[in-house]
């Protein structure tokens, strides 16, 4: 069982004074009330919406209070994007995200502070909120994120294989990747010996999830790859890799 959160910590995250530490904290945050605490013009009305809410999801909570600053005229993402607490600077992401006048190019450019953010949350928030455009244009993502796999910044290249992952996680999935797998080869390959565990686990997860649809496909990159890959960073992708191969 998972230890209870402290009325006194929760009244630091509910506040915005404070960032998560870790997932369960990010779960236990009161949406409305830290909604009231940052952005106090908002109507009690939109507060209420909040609270309506507060039984679904935390990725729908977090798109609909990006909706709800929006419709406050408070969408502007450097408003909120380097506020202290992580999920606030997650609701910049979905403002970033949900901007109907932006194209993906200029989302991507736009994420790229969040996507590098160093609270664990905010890089996950950076490409969920992104994940509707990648979902819609998947081949055009991938040439849009192919570049990023060359940053010095090992979340900016995490980024650019977690946001394209076939499945995901509380994502919808790319059928082009789970059907088709070998479209990302190029991205792939450029990870496939990268230094960092971090992005090690995304490049691991992003082959098992191709796995679960082209089993075969994984067997056979795996193998081209223990000839050609001699590290051990590869060695701990396909390993990750291949985990629900039967």
């Amino acid at each position: 069982m998972s230890t209870p959160i402290p009325a006194e910590r929760r009244r630091a995250l509910n506040s915005g004074n404070a960032a998560a530490t870790h997932l369960a904290e990010c779960l236990a945050v009161d949406f409305a009330e830290l909604l009231q605490g940052v952005a106090p013009a908002l109507e009690p009305e939109a507060l209420q919406r909040m609270h309506e809410a507060s039984g679904k999801g935390i990725t729908q909570r977090m798109a609909l209070a990006a909706q709800l600053l929006r419709e406050a005229g408070q969408d502007a993402p450097a408003l909120w994007q380097h506020h202290s607490s992580d999920t606030v600077r997650g609701w910049a992401c979905y403002l970033i995200g949900s901007d109907a006048r932006a194209t993906l190019a200029e989302k991507l450019q736009q994420m790229r502070t969040l996507a590098d953010d160093p609270h664990f949350g905010v890089r996950e928030w950076a490409w969920l909120a992104l994940r509707t455009d990648i979902v819609s244009a998947p081949e055009q993502a991938l040439g849009y994120l192919q570049p990023w796999t060359q940053e010095a910044s090992p979340y900016l290249r995490r980024f650019a294989c977690e946001a394209l992952r076939p499945r995901g996680v509380w994502a919808t999935h790319i059928a082009l990747f789970k059907q088709h797998p070998e479209h990302a080869v190029a991205l792939l390959e450029a990870l496939a010996d990268d230094p960092e565990r971090y992005v090690q686990d995304s490049v691991g997860n992003w082959l098992n999830d191709a796995g679960k649809t082209q089993p075969q496909w994984l067997r056979e990159l795996c193998v081209r790859w223990q000839r050609e890959h001699d590290s051990t960073a590869n060695a701990y992708i396909r390993k990750r890799a291949m985990r629900s191969l039967r």
